[in-house]
């Protein structure tokens, strides 16, 4: 499962060859290479960005596909609004892993965040305890790698506002400001003042 959803997209880019039970695993329906495109994709890159929101689980399940893997849900789980678990030691687990697997000059965190059900008060206050509890619990993650020797340069955070997200139209809301849709008028939650005072801390 690590080849398929890490090392065959990054395999190629840093170590120029693709790993090779995955190969084995998509036989006919392999990529065709010509000469010297492994060379070409190869080439030196100054950082690499991460996206992370959650953690799969699989068991080993031969009737499933040819992968022989389904995905889990542990039973003590606490799931964002999308329904992803929220599990920040597999950012940590992510970072440090792909440093062993990599050696890269630069990391940087280019999407992670967490979808809750907001609700803006009367007195134009969003109480997003969760949301803060995400960011502080990801944030100690992401720093306990880069002590540990993980060159991690910045960490995004997914996202400024609520937005238009992709899939869900503006039924999920990821931001720490919230938007009211009809008026677009922005209002900071908790996790505004929260990660300003955060930012505040580090200087």
């Amino acid at each position: 499962m690590e080849g398929f959803g890490l090392r065959w997209f990054c395999d190629p880019l840093f170590l120029g060859e693709y790993p090779q039970e995955m190969v084995q695993g998509y036989g006919l329906n392999s990529p065709l290479m010509e000469e010297d495109d492994l060379k070409i994709i190869n080439a030196p890159v100054d950082f690499v960005g991460i996206n992370y929101y959650f953690r799969n689980w699989v068991q080993s399940d031969s009737s499933v596909d040819i992968w022989k893997a389904k995905n889990l849900m542990p039973p003590e789980a606490q799931l964002t609004d999308m329904g992803w678990e929220v599990y920040p030691q597999g950012l940590y687990d992510l970072l440090k892993r792909i440093q062993e697997l990599y050696h890269l000059p630069a990391l940087y965190i280019t999407e992670s965040g967490a979808a809750f059900k907001d609700k803006l008060e009367k007195d134009g206050s969003v109480h997003d305890t969760q949301r803060i509890h995400y960011l502080e619990s990801h944030f100690d993650a992401a720093g306990q790698a880069l002590a540990e020797g993980v060159p991690l340069k910045g960490y995004f955070i997914w996202s400024l506002m609520d937005n238009f997200e992709w899939a869900f139209g503006t039924s999920k809301r990821f931001g720490i400001l919230y938007t009211d849709y009809p008026t677009q008028k922005r209002y900071p939650k908790d996790s505004a003042y929260w990660y300003r005072d955060f930012i505040k801390s580090q200087q």
